[in-house]
């Protein structure tokens, strides 16, 4: 099995604890995802390959590269639109086609719209008037987060506008989307689907811009898996009929924004997600499993029972840090995943790592989860 992602780590390892041979093509390769694979590669240590920008034969040539050709592949994220039909394996992922539907953030919020699907008003740039202030402003496009901006003029606005691409030279303002802007609270499901029907597994809630994470408003920060809300039930039958309009298939996730007036649908990834781990911790099942499974048209009998409250909480660097050996010998015995190896430099604003940690209640995985971010910030100092 050869899983393909920005950061794969999570879906390595619950693809190596379903008993698959696992090999990765992944940005970081940290130590927890070459201990859960056969062989690895890691993009940001190949020279010349420009990560997102990357192309199938460049994709192609680094699978070659291993000693054992894939029976399967599946596409994490950053990957999920890249077309690897041409190969003779199967592809565990939904379709391309699918995926730039659902990627791209515009398109998706005139799905919504269509649908009947309570969703922020969504438009292009020059719609911002007519939208009204406050807006986001974000990607079309995935970006985690870290590009979004709440803006309440237009000054303000513009002054977004030449600051993303100065962050990202990728973008231009074609790429860029202006969003009503909703208070409220983040959360998610996960669901199994088999491209007719669908089983949800979890709702969570979404660590968004959390302070003692990460500096960044409105980076992803992790999940907390279960999210105890009375909109629970409103917002599984909300992602089905959406998994169901869409044909998905394979383990998906809605994001939401729970608000006064109810739930609103703010993207699908139609891919693994983050909240892979919590959901896993906190269930005792493998999603890689399932997601194997419904290729074949087999659903979960259920939604699984939640055994425990389970977090996964990723640690953004404060300031630049390089990992070496001490380091190394420090962390390596703790509850953490995403584990950096000796010679990773992370900026300001990278990701270090991802702290696990499950137990009776709320309050005590976030308790734990607090102190273990004190002990790691003394030592990445």
């Amino acid at each position: 099995m050869l899983i393909i992602g920005y950061s794969s780590r999570n879906i390595a390892c619950s693809a190596s604890k379903a008993g698959y041979n696992v090999y990765a093509i992944d940005a970081f390769c940290d130590k927890d995802l070459q201990e859960n694979t056969v062989d690895s590669r890691a993009l940001l240590t190949c020279d010349g390959i420009d990560i997102k920008n990357i192309d199938g034969k460049v994709i192609i040539e680094l699978i070659d590269s291993f000693d054992a050709f894939p029976d399967a592949i599946v596409l994490g994220s950053g990957f999920e639109e890249l077309d690897l039909s041409g190969l003779s394996c199967s592809i565990l992922n939904n379709a391309p086609a699918v995926m730039k539907q659902v990627s791209d953030k515009s398109s998706f919020a005139k799905e919504m719209e269509s649908m009947g699907i309570p969703h922020p008003v969504s438009g292009i740039v020059d719609e911002a008037e007519d939208i009204g202030y406050p807006l986001m402003v974000k990607p079309k496009c995935a970006g985690g987060g870290r590009l979004n901006r709440v803006v309440q003029n237009e000054s303000e606005l513009n002054s977004a506008l030449e600051e993303l691409p100065l962050i990202d030279p990728t973008l231009d303002i074609a790429d860029i989307m202006v969003q009503e802007f909703l208070s409220g609270f983040p959360a998610s499901v996960s669901l199994i689907a088999n491209g007719t029907n669908s089983v949800p597994i979890a709702a969570n809630e979404q660590l968004i811009g959390v302070p003692w994470l990460s500096s960044l408003p409105f980076s992803y920060c992790g999940n907390i898996t279960p999210y105890r809300t009375p909109y629970t039930g409103q917002m599984y039958e909300i992602s089905e009929k959406i998994a169901e309009n869409f044909g998905l298939i394979g383990s998906n996730g809605v994001d939401f924004l729970l608000t006064d007036k109810g739930p609103f649908v703010i993207e699908l990834n139609a891919r693994f997600q983050g909240s892979l781990d919590s959901v896993e911790m906190a269930t005792g099942i493998n999603i890689f499993d399932m997601h194997v499974k419904s290729f074949d048209g087999i659903l979960p009998t259920g939604t699984p029972d939640i055994l425990k409250y389970a977090i996964r909480a990723v640690m953004y660097a404060d300031s630049a840090v390089s990992i070496n050996e001490p380091i190394c010998d420090k962390i390596k015995d703790m509850s953490i995943a995403d584990i950096p190896t000796a010679g990773y430099d992370a900026l300001p604003d990278d990701p270090l790592t991802s702290i696990l940690c499950s137990g009776g209640t709320r309050e005590d995985v976030v308790g734990n989860t607090l102190e273990m971010r004190s002990i790691l910030k003394d030592i990445f100092k």
